[in-house]
């Protein structure tokens, strides 16, 4: 279980990358933006904030049970000419 208040953090080595291996470190989006959804419900951005090492919380005060998902997307827009 997860008590979330204002600043709690989760560092990015706490989830897995798209293979199922564990993460040591979150993208650092250029020109882009993250999303994160819990249990399957994206949150507002400005709920989180995310940085190479850690998922900080916002302005949110919950309770998180044990295997709830946690998934950041992490989208990076590129332009091609």
């Amino acid at each position: 279980m997860l008590t979330v208040e204002d600043g709690t953090t989760v560092a990015a080595t706490e989830f897995l990358d798209d293979t199922g291996n564990p993460a040591t470190a979150f993208p650092v989006l250029i020109n882009g933006y993250y999303n994160l959804y819990v249990n399957g419900v994206l949150l507002e951005g400005d709920s989180y904030t995310i940085t190479e090492t850690e998922l900080t919380f916002n302005t949110i005060t919950a309770t998180i049970s044990a295997g709830t998902p946690l998934i950041i997307e992490a989208v990076d827009l590129v332009t091609v000419i």
